[in-house]
């Protein structure tokens, strides 16, 4: 899956997102947002990850300090869907090994 990283000025976050400075400042002190290398008072992030967290801390209301564990967990719950699926194409391979219908493919797991 490919991802884009933009530049957002603190105040498009405001103006797109409903982040202040202050709730931008304090997300990139958590950790949860990077800052532009080259840019002062932007960030380098991808659109989803800065709307996500303005959903997470808006709509659901949840403090800043839980949001790195939410998004903790929302990276391991992705990261496993992918070992699973790797998995299960493992055991589709299998089976049709065993049926003697095709040859084995080396997966990689990584």
């Amino acid at each position: 899956m490919e991802t884009h990283h933009i530049i957002l000025s603190f105040h498009e976050c405001a103006t797109r997102y409903g982040l202040s400075e202050t709730d931008v400042r304090e997300f990139l002190e958590l950790g949860l947002l990077h800052a532009a290398p080259d840019t002062p008072n932007a960030l380098h992030e991808e659109p989803d990850h800065v709307a996500l967290l303005a959903r997470l801390h808006h709509e659901l209301g949840l403090s800043k300090d839980s949001l790195e564990v939410i998004l903790a967990m929302r990276q391991r719950l992705e990261q496993l869907q992918q070992e699973l699926g790797q998995q299960r194409a493992r055991v589709r391979q299998l089976e049709v090994f065993l049926r003697g219908t095709g040859p084995m493919l080396d997966i990689d797991l990584r």
